[in-house]
């Protein structure tokens, strides 16, 4: 039996290869004549004769290697799909240097793919041999020393069981005991961040954005407490949550009660976004799609729900077992899902056409489920830890890793870039080595492990400004690239009917007809004297019309009589 955790180790160069290209001269004595001396006294010992160069001819193979087309799709980003022509030359430009810049980033990064410092790590059974078989200690024993230490566990028997939540980095490990009992440590070091006890039962936990923050579901409402311990704010408009979801490109916290309420708060403003109700009963069952960020809950009748904060409805229900519903698990791709129910039944669902792919069923059935980064799934069947592999491509025969723990897993979950399975059960907290489990490589613009304090406060201002808004969560995110002809054509209509004409409409040409010899000045000229002649012939009649109506009035009026100052007395 063979494992390997996923390091390479590469020989050291030698004392000539770390010497050459120094001081005076390759292989030159410190005393020795120096390069274009004139003395030819001194001969040096010849060694052995090089061949000479040939005449370089045409090159076979012009130009880069060729890249296979599998491989680049990997780093491509987006369906790729075509979007309408612009009208505005300047911006067709722009579009396409976009596209010429993204497709050469993604050949350069499978380009450089060989040259990463880490390797997947595999487990290899010898010929004839299980590899469900293999215990830990086996693994242990093959593995380096760094690799041996991340296989430990914690004896915590007085507030199991236990829940847990890794951060995004997988460097950070949060404990949350049903007890009360909250412990925040960096596993890798074994380095206790904080511990405390809340004095009252509580659900679940979660890390926030970064592992400055964590959110815990106590028993009445939710708290959210510091990197320290200290406690930062009590959400009581969020009562008696039982599971908590986190997604980290829209810094929301999603939170199911047992009242069937399916709440989002914006952790950036501390303001709700939307509070759903499912008018399904109690939800302890709620995962996440990594891709798409829509939630998907299980119900106690044996159906799926996807909801997202912006539609009041379920964007899809999916009946999924015969009885109700216990765990869910997404891919990282977010193209499958895996459900396990009550029926015994552990079911593999294509999310592009909702059917299923595979129906395994187990002696058990499956408490707890878990998808790695490289599309492990770990499953808890009794006390029992059961890892199988490529479950998506193929029915699975038998495990890939089998683990019994002390007690039975209440929790269970993968560490980000890293071999390690974390299985939370009432006796405390136990981290398995599952080998082919993590990314070998990460990216540390994105997570970044090691980072300090102050790349830590420069990333979460980077993701605040390139935060999506919870508007834009949807099933398909490659709609949010694509242009709604439909809509446009909608909107010009409606501006032609309020307007009455359509602006964006071009004149019929119509050519102007010219009288060969005739002067476009003089014609100009004579309209002009013709305009003006017209309004002195009109202004004069009217001056006259004028002059003759007062003429009329005074000759035609009786004279008028004349009235004495007495004239008011007569009678």
């Amino acid at each position: 039996m063979a494992a390997s955790s996923g390091s390479v180790s590469r020989p050291p160069l030698s004392a000539g290869a770390r010497g050459r290209g120094r001081g005076r001269g390759a292989g030159a004595a410190p005393g020795g004549p120096r390069s274009g001396s004139r003395s030819r006294s001194r001969s040096r010992p010849r060694g052995p004769e090089r061949p000479r160069a040939r005449a370089q001819g045409p090159d076979p193979f012009p130009g880069p290697a060729p890249l296979p087309r599998e491989r680049l799709k990997r780093f491509l980003r987006g369906g790729g799909e075509k979007a309408p022509r612009a009208q505005a030359p300047r911006l067709r430009w722009r579009l396409k240097r976009s596209a010429q810049g993204e497709e050469a980033a993604a050949t350069r990064a499978a380009r450089t793919e060989l040259l990463l410092p880490e390797e997947p790590g595999f487990l290899e059974p010898d010929p004839g041999q299980d590899s469900s078989t293999i215990t830990q200690g086996d693994i242990v024993e093959a593995v380096d020393i760094a690799s041996a230490a991340k296989h430990f566990e914690l004896r915590l028997e007085q507030f199991g069981p236990y829940r847990l939540d890794y951060s995004r980095n997988g460097r950070h490990l949060l404990l949350g005991g049903r007890r009360g009992h909250v412990a925040a440590l960096d596993w890798h070091t074994k380095e206790l961040r904080c511990e405390f006890n809340v004095m009252e039962p509580l659900s679940d936990v979660a890390w926030l954005h970064s592992e400055a923050l964590m959110a815990v579901a106590q028993r009445r409402w939710l708290h959210v407490y510091d990197g320290q311990g200290l406690e930062l704010n009590v959400l009581k408009r969020f009562p008696c949550v039982l599971r908590l979801q986190f997604l980290p490109y829209h810094f929301l916290l999603a939170t199911a009660n047992a009242q069937g309420f399916l709440q989002y708060l914006d952790i950036s403003v501390g303001k709700e976004v939307a509070a759903l109700s499912t008018r399904a009963g109690r939800l302890a069952v709620m995962e996440q799609n990594p891709t798409t960020a829509v939630l998907h809950l299980g119900h106690g009748n044996g159906t799926v729900s996807l909801w997202s904060p912006s539609v009041p409805e379920p964007l899809v229900r999916v009946l999924c077992h015969r009885g109700a519903v216990r765990a869910l698990a997404i891919d990282p791709s977010g193209t499958y899902m895996a459900s396990a129910g009550l029926d015994r039944k552990l079911r593999i669902f294509d999310l592009r056409t909702y059917k299923v792919l595979h129906d395994l069923v187990l002696p058990l059935g499956a408490a707890h489920l878990d998808f790695s980064q490289r599309g492990l799934l770990a499953a808890s069947c009794g006390d029992v830890v059961q890892v199988y592999k490529e479950v998506v491509k193929e029915l699975p025969t038998q495990p890939y890793l089998c683990h019994r723990p002390p007690r039975p897993p209440s929790a269970l979950r993968f560490c980000p870039f890293e071999d390690v399975l974390g299985a939370g059960h009432a006796h405390g907290f136990t981290s398995i080595l599952v080998p082919g489990a993590g990314e070998a490589n990460f990216d540390a613009l994105e997570n970044n492990p090691y980072r300090s304090r102050r790349q830590r406060q420069e990333w979460e201002v980077k993701a605040l400004l390139e935060k999506i808004p919870a508007e834009l969560l949807t099933l398909d995110p490659s709609l949010l690239g694509r242009t709604d002809t439909a809509t446009l054509q909608q909107k010009r209509e409606e501006r032609i009917q309020r307007l009455g004409f359509d602006p964006q409409a071009k004149a019929k040409f119509k050519p102007r007809r010219r009288v060969k010899g005739s002067s476009g000045l003089h014609r100009k000229k004579k309209v002009a004297h013709e305009e003006q002649r017209a309004v002195i012939q009109k202004s004069v009649e009217q001056r006259e019309q004028k002059r003759k109506r007062m003429e009329k009035k005074k000759m035609g009026a009786p004279p008028t009589p004349k009235h004495g100052a007495l004239e008011r007395f007569k009678r």
